[in-house]
């Protein structure tokens, strides 16, 4: 029967000593100690990954170092597992590493597995029951408190059988990893293979890759493409999040890359050095994390040390848990939602964990109830992408987010992202603002109440006015161009904006004018009007309206805003009228000429080449004319 492989990894655990290595061995017939040292020592002191084969079912095995001197080994190992086997020695029962190994297990969000009791063959029956019962007090109240518990022999095989019957059972309850996400794989170790180039080897976290799939290395930024894939040891073309892999890659130098590395796609992740997370400290003594507390920081295979600032207290005490910023010594590689665990550097112990929420580019003050709520807020989105990518349409800094922003920021791939979108769309929270950018539909609540306050308070001090000019609502809105523009469609779709000759106006706004201003608003108008293609200056103005020049400049606002005045070249204003009749006067002239030369307007207008000229100037911005040094010609549309 065919082999059916399936993402998911199974991990030891335990104190050093207790067998794991030889289970594992037991169980797949690998030596996952390859290290001399580990061989001449006899003790794991790396990771090591084997295939195994449960009935038809292959994933694989990740063995961790028990000693207490490569926790931080065994954490970086820990990160990729979906269960666990706990292995606790018949004959020493549990000890400090099976203790801590067991904090790491629960602070990374593991949450299946089982108990291996092993070295039966070295203790009576009494003894190995006595030894049941004491594993089973200490796993009271925690994710393994109603696991089973497997008494098994590496040396003899005794209870292997049974042993065997609940890890298929374990595996068979699993759900492997989505591959939704943005392929990441956290390096755990890379070589050069003679023949094939740099190899670079760990357990994906996130989605699935190909060959020729274009691969990032972070913090470094160099691109390569996969050149072939092995997934448990054998060639593949598709490598899964949950696998034991390694990929060959092009042009990286494998001395370069070490553990905490990041290989994953382009365009999506980058090192950072502040983050935001919930952080829980163990019940333990005399432990508390003041404001700027140095630790050790893992998370995936990263290991670097941190300083801690609560968010929301001086101190976090023993037991607690609490908002923090995080500020690592170098920068690394991390996503929403990633677990992490926390040690203190003296004596070295692992004292908390808890989950990423996001990287930010500074530190958040504490004590701020807005930055508290927000990060509340935050730490509940990362739950499941639907929730993730709403609150990030939500808090879009314009306003709006584009399809790139929000693929980007919540790490989703584009197939993904449309489909999280339709959903939210098609449930009325979020709604296309314009093609590829989105809105949150309480955003575009505030938003557009914002605008048609502005509008309506235009409209209150400007009564004259038809409506506000366009760039005028940009200036004051501050919005970012893509968003007023959509924000202006909806709104005039909808009804509640009017628009016309660039100007936004409340539908049912009539511009008013005090009795005096109509007055000489009309005979204004009536003077340009009259004087057509040689309009009056503002003395002429002034004398045969009887204003002063601050009026007049009032006034002739208010024409040209109403379109009975247009300004044209040169500063100089003629009614719309006279406008009008020029270009007519043009597309007669055309009508049986090919050309115009510009000294002749004047004539055809009756009027100097001061206001003829800029007239045509004035033809030619706007699309009646082209000109050809001082030939004008008929622009054809």
């Amino acid at each position: 029967m065919p082999l059916e492989q399936i993402n998911l990894t199974l991990g030891t655990a335990g104190h050093i000593d207790h067998g794991k290595t030889a289970l594992v061995k037991l169980l797949t017939g690998c030596e996952t100690d390859r290290l001399r040292e580990e061989k001449e020592r006899g003790m794991s002191i790396d990771l090591g990954f084997a295939p195994c084969r449960i009935a038809d079912l292959e994933v694989g095995i990740v063995d961790v170092p028990g000693h207490e001197n490569f926790i931080k080994t065994m954490v970086a190992g820990a990160s990729g597992m979906d269960a666990v086997m706990l292995v606790v020695a018949a004959d020493d029962g549990v000890m400090p590493q099976t203790r801590e190994h067991m904090e790491i297990l629960t602070l990374l969000g593991v949450r299946h597995g089982f108990v291996a009791l092993t070295k039966i063959d070295r203790v009576d029956d009494d003894h190995r029951q006595m030894v049941i019962e004491d594993t089973r007090a200490f796993l009271r109240g925690t994710f393994l408190d109603e696991a089973p518990i497997c008494p098994v022999s590496s040396i003899t095989g005794e209870g292997y059988d049974a042993y065997f019957t609940t890890l298929l059972a374990l595996l068979e309850s699993l759900k492997p990893k989505s591959l939704d996400g943005v392929f990441r794989l956290p390096v755990d170790r890379a070589f050069s293979a003679r023949g094939h180039g740099t190899v670079v080897a760990g357990i994906p976290t996130v989605g699935s890759a190909t060959i020729d799939d274009e691969l990032v290395l972070l913090p470094e930024g160099t691109t390569s493409k996969i050149r072939q894939i092995e997934v448990y040891g054998r060639s593949s073309k598709v490598v899964k999040a949950g696998q034991c892999a390694a990929l060959n890659v092009r042009h990286w130098d494998a001395r370069r890359i070490r553990r905490g590395h990041v290989v994953t796609l382009p365009g999506f992740f980058a090192a950072g050095e502040w983050f935001v997370a919930r952080l829980r400290l163990l019940s333990l003594e005399k432990t508390k994390l003041k404001t700027g507390a140095k630790v050790k920081f893992h998370t995936g295979t990263s290991e670097v040390t941190a300083s801690v600032y609560p968010l929301e207290s001086d101190v976090i005490q023993s037991g607690q848990e609490c908002l923090v910023s995080l500020r690592t010594a170098s920068p690394i590689v991390a996503g929403p939602g990633d677990p992490f665990i926390v040690r203190s550097l003296s004596p070295v112990r692992t004292i908390g964990g808890g989950t990423l929420i996001e990287m930010v580019d500074r530190r958040f003050k504490r004590g701020r109830p807005e930055v508290l709520d927000d990060l509340q807020a935050r730490a509940r989105a990362i739950a499941d992408d639907r929730s993730f990518v709403e609150y990030a349409v939500k808090t879009a800094p314009s306003g709006a987010a584009s399809e790139s922003e929000l693929t980007q920021r919540t790490k989703n791939l584009p197939k993904r992202l449309g489909e999280v979108l339709s959903e939210l769309v098609d449930s009325g929270t979020v709604l296309a603002l314009s093609p590829g950018l989105y809105i949150h539909q309480e955003t575009l609540a505030r938003l557009s109440t914002e605008l048609l306050a502005t509008v309506e308070a235009f409209h209150r001090d400007t009564p004259e006015s038809p409506g506000v000019p366009l760039d005028t609502l940009r200036e004051q809105s501050a919005l970012d161009r893509p968003v007023l523009d959509g924000l202006i469609a909806r709104l005039t779709s909808d009804g509640r904006l009017t628009e016309k000759d660039g100007r936004l106006a409340l539908p049912g706004h009539t511009a008013t004018f005090r009795d005096e201003d109509s007055q000489r608003l009309d005979a204004l108008d009536a003077l340009f009007r009259e004087t057509g293609f040689k309009p009056p200056g503002m003395d002429e103005i002034c004398d045969k309206i009887s204003i002063d020049p601050r009026t007049a400049e009032k006034l002739l606002k208010i024409l040209r805003d109403h379109g009975r005045l247009v300004l044209v070249e040169g500063a100089l204003l003629f009614h719309a009228d006279a406008i009008e009749r020029a270009r007519q006067i043009l597309l007669d002239h055309f009508a049986t000429e090919e050309r115009l030369e510009s000294v002749k307007f004047k004539y055809l207008l009756d009027t100097t080449r001061k206001f003829a000229i800029p007239l045509l100037d004035h033809f030619d911005r706007i699309g009646v004319t082209r000109r050809v040094g001082n030939t004008r010609y008929l622009k054809r549309r």
